[in-house]
This record gives structure tokens, C-alpha cells and sequence, in this order.
């Protein structure tokens, strides 16, 4: 009997303590699941504010280079064109009185033109192709070097504020080709028929040593705008043979 009631108690003492870590075990596997999801969520809100502040400079710096080009419009080209349309209306012949209000017009179309720039909306209303295409056009035009822009598959389809990073992305990497490689050419390729969306910027140019690690901001803030819109950026390049950067967007 005596064996009995204390094979029962070891069996309830066991129980007990089975039932105890059970439920330390529920408790300890709560508390790192609710430690998980707050880690999670940090990571979380890490990344939409790494996100926002890569939008942000990107606005800032889209702005700062339209306002750059606005002062450069408006000494050189707008001021002139005032100051032709003085000369012309000070003169009493009617020829001359019709040249100068055909310059005011024309000077009228110009402001407008530079007043619609200054508002980022033209993000949404313009597509990546005619961006590069306009952006490659300015090149040109400048007699710095020549330009290629060629295009496969669909017009690539993104929404506003991935389209706005990548906008900043192409404007950095023409910058940088005109401002450090001296080329003959640069051409710019978008190939939208495989699972990913590629674009190329290549140029002819000085090169560099990719070995070589990058004291400067530029390639680090590339990578960064890349991953931050979910893509890859890959760059290769050599001294005096050119540079090759590929862009990888998801679909």
C-alpha cells in the first residue's frame, strides 16, 4: 500500500514537473516569437526609412540639378532672347516692333516650359524611354560626344517613386561618364523582353580600376538606390577601354 502511494506521488511529482516545463517551454517559445516580430518589425521600419531618405534625395537632388539648369536657361538663353526683344521693340520700324513681340512670345513659351520642370508631376507624365531618349538629346546637343539609345520588348512599366530613384540613377551614371570618362560615345540600351527589365549605360571613355576601392560616394549611393527599389547594379570597367554599368529591375 505503502508502495503504491508513493509510486503515485513520484508519478504526480513527475507529472507536475513535465506539466512545468511544458509550459516554460510554451512561455520561452512565446517570448522569442513576440521577440522575432519585433525584430522583424524594426527591420521593417528600417528599411521603409532607408527607403523614404533615398527617395527624399532623390527628389532633392532632382530638383537642385533642374533648378541649376533653370539659372543656366534663364541667363543664357532667356536673357539673351529679353534682351533681343528690347533692342527690337526700341526701334520704330514695324518690322522690327513685330520681331520683337514674335520674341516675347517665343520667351513666353520657354518660361512655361521651365515653370512645369520645377514641378516633379512631369515624373509621372514622362516614360523611361522618352526620359533617357530627352536626356541623351541634351548630350548631343552639346556636341560633347555621341549618343545610341536602343530599346527590346515592352516600354518598362514602374510607379512613380521607383521610377523617380531610377531617374536619379541614370542621371548620376551620365554624369558621372561626362564629368570623369571624356568619351566619344555613350549609349544607353533597355531590354525588357527576358524575366528581368536591363538597362546599359556604356561609354568609350577614360575607364578605371575596379580592383581599386572608391574613395567617393558615388558607386556606394548606386548600389544602395538599386537595392532600395529591389534591383542589382553590376560595373565593370577598364583603364582607357570604357565603362559598362547593367541595371537590373524586378518585373
Amino acid at each position: 500500500m505503502d508502495n503504491t502511494g508513493s509510486d503515485l506521488f513520484v508519478i504526480i511529482l513527475l507529472g507536475f514537473f513535465l506539466m512545468l516545463l511544458m509550459v516554460s517551454f510554451i512561455i520561452i517559445m512565446v517570448i522569442f516569437h513576440r521577440q522575432r516580430q519585433l525584430e522583424n518589425r524594426q527591420k521593417v521600419l528600417a528599411l521603409e526609412a532607408s527607403y523614404e531618405n533615398t527617395l527624399l534625395n532623390a527628389e532633392k537632388e532632382i530638383r537642385e540639378e533642374t533648378l541649376a539648369n533653370v539659372g543656366r536657361e534663364l541667363h543664357d538663353n532667356i536673357g539673351q532672347m529679353l534682351s533681343l526683344a528690347k533692342i527690337n521693340l526700341s526701334s520704330s520700324k514695324p518690322t522690327s516692333i513685330s520681331e520683337g513681340k514674335s520674341i516675347i512670345n517665343e520667351v513666353i513659351k520657354e518660361v512655361r516650359g521651365l515653370s512645369k520642370s520645377l514641378n516633379l508631376d512631369w515624373v509621372e507624365a514622362i516614360s523611361i524611354e522618352e526620359f533617357i531618349k530627352r536626356e541623351l538629346q541634351k548630350v548631343e546637343n552639346s556636341g560633347y560626344c555621341k549618343v545610341n539609345f536602343s530599346h527590346k520588348g515592352d516600354a518598362l512599366e514602374l510607379e512613380k517613386d521607383h521610377k523617380l530613384i531610377l531617374i536619379r540613377i541614370l542621371q548620376e551614371t551620365l554624369n558621372n561618364a561626362l564629368k570623369h570618362a571624356a568619351p566619344d560615345m555613350i549609349s544607353i540600351e533597355i531590354d525588357n523582353s527576358g524575366e528581368k527589365s536591363v538597362v546599359t549605360i556604356q561609354d568609350d571613355g577614360a575607364g578605371f580600376d575596379t580592383s581599386i576601392e572608391s574613395t567617393g560616394l558615388g558607386m556606394t549611393n548606386l548600389k544602395k538606390r538599386m537595392e532600395t527599389i529591389g534591383g542589382e547594379i553590376e560595373i565593370a570597367s577598364e583603364l582607357e577601354k570604357g565603362t559598362l554599368i547593367t541595371l537590373y529591375l524586378p518585373k
